[in-house]
């Protein structure tokens, strides 16, 4: 398999996440999303949308984290990411929904950029934005985590929202958002962090990182 990503992708970070629980290899070619090499002819071919991630198997090219999270967990069925009653499977996908539809598209690069270009939006005003939508959307996740959770999102251990969870914690940090109000949020991404394999999936240990 090849997954096409970047390294500060929250979408790639889920998918690595995702390969990291489940133990497997594969691996990785980058389209640095700064210079738009994602809108290249050649990775339209494969990803018509020109977005990170995307990943070839065998069977073809599939786009999008949260399928390609759920057809992993479909193909490499152990261990599972996803809970064994259809209720428990569906509020599991709730919240990894949440992240992936209602935090992180508004403060997608796409939508940064043009706040910048098309609404001269300001820095503060830029930082403002962000920190308002993770900080709501991580209301709503930690209620559902004090619900459903115990050592990490959904009971004792890593699933298919742990996927999302850690990867957008980490977005919060990288913007400056005060994360003090989530204590369940930042404990269980303490413990994923801990995970050996999972600390191999962080952006910064990735080939294509740029630490300066």
């Amino acid at each position: 398999m090849i997954l096409h990503g970047y390294w500060r992708s929250t979408a790639s970070y889920r998918v690595r996440i995702a390969l990291a629980l489940k133990g497997l290899d594969c691996r990785q070619t980058t389209h640095d999303l700064r210079t738009g090499a994602h809108r290249a002819p050649s990775y339209r071919a494969l990803n018509p949308q020109a977005l990170v991630p995307a990943l070839e198997n065998p069977d073809g090219v599939l786009t999008q984290s949260s399928a390609i999270i759920e057809w992993l967990d479909e193909q490499y069925p152990n261990p599972p990411l996803l809970p064994a009653t259809p209720f428990d499977r569906a509020v599991v996908r709730g919240m990894a929904a949440l992240v992936a539809c209602d935090i992180h598209p508004l403060h997608n690069l796409r939508v940064l950029d043009r706040l910048r270009g098309n609404f001269a939006a300001t820095p503060d005003q830029i930082s403002a934005w962000i920190g308002h939508w993770i900080s709501e959307g991580f209301v709503a996740l930690e209620e559902q985590i004090a619900r459903y959770g115990s050592d990490f999102a959904f009971g004792d251990r890593p699933g298919l929202a742990d996927c999302f969870l850690l990867p957008q914690l980490y977005a919060a940090h990288r913007f400056n958002v005060d994360v003090q109000p989530f204590p369940l949020i930042r404990a269980i991404g303490t413990r994923l962090s801990g995970l050996a394999p999972v600390a191999q999936a962080h952006p910064d240990q990735q080939p294509d990182a740029d630490r300066a």
